[in-house]
């Protein structure tokens, strides 16, 4: 039997359920993974509130690590006690059991424990597409980081910095902004108490950034729009806040000949080199110490309602994990 959380509808942390699941063999091209460690994410609250659709009902979580436990016959490259993580493909990562498609596994190198595993593959990869794929950034650029102190931020802006980037963040209060400093922001911008826009042009010289690196959504997107420099690149990957508002073309003329993009990290680990790619770039820079497991709050999955709750309202920095 395997403890795993399900919604049947869409609304608050309340509409979380539990149940004990009997767990099935793994069918062709699966592995069976026993979770010691399970992520959370932003983006679980959106598939929770419906902002993101999903057939009901539904499992919740895209990311963990375990423990091979089982192994479907036509599955080569896996043994029995493996460890293995994952961060894409179908909804079901709260749990203490599941079946996993082999092809989304990627064995974890012993630089990297369980937890950190869970804590970062998401967001890990997430920052490496980020900063690789949807902008390659180059040394001397400028970018502006929003919740720099959150769980993509907390990778986001080590990475950056590493590859030669002037990190500018911004965070909601003072012991936020300093966790976003020793994560290795320049310069942080407290944006409930200070206009992001214009401390981004003053800091700047008038210019503006290079890329703006936006997760929050509603909140920030006019700011982020006015923090860029002509030709500038604008990266919305969330929605912390809510959806931004729809906008017209012209818009990014007007502020300067603007790009926008809005990435998922599906579309950019959709193929098995893709994938592996991405997760060995990130094991790289863990094990030299450039990015680490940022664990900062841990809850029991029968506790997933305070968790989805202490993250919606702000509470949490850096990653969360749930402990199966």
């Amino acid at each position: 039997m395997s403890l795993s959380v399900h919604i049947h509808r869409t609304g608050g942390p309340e509409v979380l359920e539990f149940a004990d699941l009997p767990v099935e063999a793994p069918a062709a091209g699966e592995v069976t993974v026993r979770h010691t460690a399970v992520g959370l994410n932003f983006i679980d609250t959106y598939f929770r509130a419906g902002v993101y659709k999903t057939p009901l009902p539904s499992g919740l979580g895209q990311e963990a690590a375990g423990v091979v436990t089982a192994i479907s016959p036509d599955v080569s490259g896996f043994a029995l006690g493996d460890r293995v993580a994952y961060a894409t493909g179908p909804l079901g990562a709260y749990s203490e059991i599941r079946n996993v498609a082999a092809a989304r596994l990627v064995r974890l190198p012993p630089t990297v424990s369980d937890e950190a595993a869970a804590a970062l593959m998401l967001k890990g990869m997430t920052a490496y597409y980020l900063t690789h794929l949807t902008h390659v950034l180059r040394p001397g650029e400028t970018v502006l980081v929003h919740a720099a102190a959150g769980g993509v931020g907390s990778v986001l802006v080590p990475w950056a910095k590493h590859l030669g980037a002037r990190v500018i963040g911004t965070a909601g209060s003072p012991d936020k902004a300093a966790l976003a400093t020793s994560a290795g922001c320049d310069e942080v911008i407290l944006y409930r108490e200070q206009d992001v826009a214009a401390e981004v042009r003053r800091l700047t010289d008038g210019h503006g950034v290079d890329v703006v690196y936006d997760s929050v959504g509603k909140d920030t997107f006019e700011g982020s729009l006015n923090a860029l420099k002509v030709r500038g690149l604008f990266v919305s990957y969330g929605n912390a806040s809510g959806k931004a508002a729809p906008f017209e073309p012209v818009l990014l003329a007007e502020k300067g000949s603007l790009f926008f993009t809005r990435p998922t990290l599906g579309h950019y680990t959709a193929t098995r080199e893709d994938l592996t790619t991405a997760a060995n770039a990130l094991f790289d820079v863990v094990a030299r110490g450039i990015v680490t497991a940022q664990v900062h709050q841990r809850y029991a999955l029968r506790d997933a309602a305070r968790a989805h709750l202490d993250l919606e309202s702000r509470k949490t920095t850096g990653a969360s994990v749930l402990i199966p």
